[in-house]
């Protein structure tokens, strides 16, 4: 029990810059709180002390504001960082090293009782502040879960999701730096670089679209180059076909490159 709290303590402090020690962690943290109290309400729950176990997770959320069913599965080292408003529904599981902010719900869209209705989260899942996964599907292992999304069907493996309804990124590699490189850096929040995929897709139409207006400046100049009769440059409409006025640099800019 204590080298669970050990662990506990010691993920608090790698991943939140302003715990400035053992004990303040330990008496600061209401995520801390929470999970030592959900895994007494879950030991009860398990030994068949139904009553007992809501009544402790009721305690919890009375006292944390982290709301935990005491049939949710939770690993090791899972921070929850502020985590006031949290859910954890009845079927949840949540995988070793998983980061959870304010205002997350891991809900359920099914009323069937003793079917899955809850995500699975994997390994090294960040989900930040005020995001929805909603089902009973897998989040896969190093996964991102972008602020206020809304996700209603699985994430593979290091890949980010944002929007509403959550949109999925994949990782270039198949993998995220969490899964693929232990010793990277922890992302707060799950900010990474590339986090929209509208602006990736805005950022690809206009490094085309300037693409395009260089290969056709080009071609004007060529063909007055190529012609032997200064008259034959007539058939050039005017002078502005022949420079590149497309300010690529400008809207990239605006779009967040």
């Amino acid at each position: 029990m204590f080298t669970r709290l050990r662990s506990d303590i010691q993920c608090i402090l790698d991943r939140d810059p302003a715990a400035r020690s053992s004990w303040e962690a330990l008496t600061c943290y209401p995520g801390l709180h929470a999970l030592v109290l959900h895994r007494r309400a879950h030991w009860c729950w398990q030994h068949g002390f139904k009553w007992l176990g809501r009544f402790i997770s009721h305690l919890s959320r009375w006292l944390t504001g982290i709301e935990i069913h005491p049939a949710a599965v939770i690993g090791e080292r899972v921070f929850f960082d502020h985590a006031m408003g949290v859910v954890v529904g009845e079927t949840a599981e949540i995988g070793d090293g998983c980061t959870i902010y304010q205002g997350v719900t891991l809900g359920g869209t099914s009323l069937y009782k003793g079917t899955k209705r809850h995500p699975t989260l994997g390994k090294d899942v960040v989900v930040s502040a005020g995001a929805k996964v909603l089902g009973g599907f897998l989040v896969g292992d190093g996964a991102k879960i972008g602020s206020n999304a809304v996700v209603i069907k699985p994430v593979p493996a290091g890949a980010t999701a944002v929007g509403i309804p959550a949109r999925i990124i994949p990782s270039k590699t198949g993998e995220s730096p969490d899964v693929a490189a232990p010793e990277s850096k922890f992302s707060a929040y799950g900010i990474t670089q590339e986090v929209d995929p509208l602006s990736q897709a805005m950022r690809g139409l206009i490094d085309n679209a300037s693409s395009q207006e260089h290969q056709i400046a080009l071609l004007w100049q060529a063909i007055e180059k190529l012609s032997a009769n200064p008259a034959a440059t007539d058939c050039v409409p005017d002078d502005a076909a022949r420079k590149e006025h497309f300010e690529a640099a400008k809207l990239n800019q605006m779009v967040g490159k």
